[in-house]
């Protein structure tokens, strides 16, 4: 028993010295990997939602086939996704110099991690509107609607749950594409984690960050599961 209180004291010290030493630091990489997750989900929603909706509407089951199109999307997406994030970091760092100015910060992370998330996102999209059930479609088809109405008004407004999902599933992802873009100076939780926890060998510092992303994630999952859940009772 005595064995367990010093154990409790111990790290109730470190945790103490770590918050007192590094709280500043700390705050700020939980704000940078607010910043990069957020900006880049809502800037890849907004180039992924289109081409995941055209991957599905043109697929051979949507309601406007269209087989060339679709394979080109299919193809684009499938290439998109087989890459993995840190070689995409390091690929398009000239370009990110030519947007952003430089390749430094979490301003810059945000490029690349946009770049990565937008075929992700777009599959994501097409597999919930995939999932619907054709007959709300035909249904809709059989009293006039155009093929516009259909995916704004009855596909959109059907998968808009899934939908939500997908959007902390990406979130999440990016989370964890933020902490590789800290080591080539993206800064965030990452970038502490890497600079701290394995070049300065203290792991104490590491374990703290590796908290932090974790209740990170549960509470972009929860808010997704909890946004979901209340829009598809709506809806039924």
């Amino acid at each position: 028993m005595d064995n367990f209180m010093k154990l409790i004291n111990g790290l109730s010290n470190t945790l103490n010295d770590i918050m007192t030493n590094y709280s500043d630091m700390l705050v700020q990489g939980m704000l940078d990997t607010l910043y990069m997750t957020l900006v880049a989900t809502i800037i890849a929603y907004l180039f992924g939602l289109p081409i995941g909706i055209l991957a599905e509407v043109t697929s051979k089951d949507g309601i406007h086939p269209m087989p060339v199109i679709n394979k080109v999307l299919g193809f684009i997406i499938n290439v998109g996704r087989s890459i993995p994030f840190i070689i995409l970091l390091v690929a398009i760092m000239p370009f990110t110099r030519m947007v952003i100015g430089t390749t430094i910060g979490p301003k810059a992370a945000t490029v690349p991690l946009i770049i990565g998330a937008i075929p992700f996102i777009a599959r994501l999209v097409e597999n919930s509107l995939k999932e619907l059930d054709k007959g709300v479609i035909e249904a809709a088809r059989s009293m006039g609607a155009s093929d516009m109405q259909i995916v704004f008004k009855v596909m959109l407004v059907e998968a808009l749950p899934s939908i939500i999902l997908g959007v902390s599933l990406s979130s999440i992802t990016l989370v964890g594409y933020t902490a590789m873009a800290g080591t080539v100076g993206g800064r965030g939780l990452g970038d502490i984690a890497i600079r701290y926890g394995y070049y300065r060998y203290q792991p104490d510092v590491m374990i703290i960050t590796i908290i932090l992303l974790v209740i990170l994630v549960q509470i972009i999952q929860s808010i997704g599961q909890l946004i979901s859940k209340k829009i598809d009772k709506k809806n039924t």
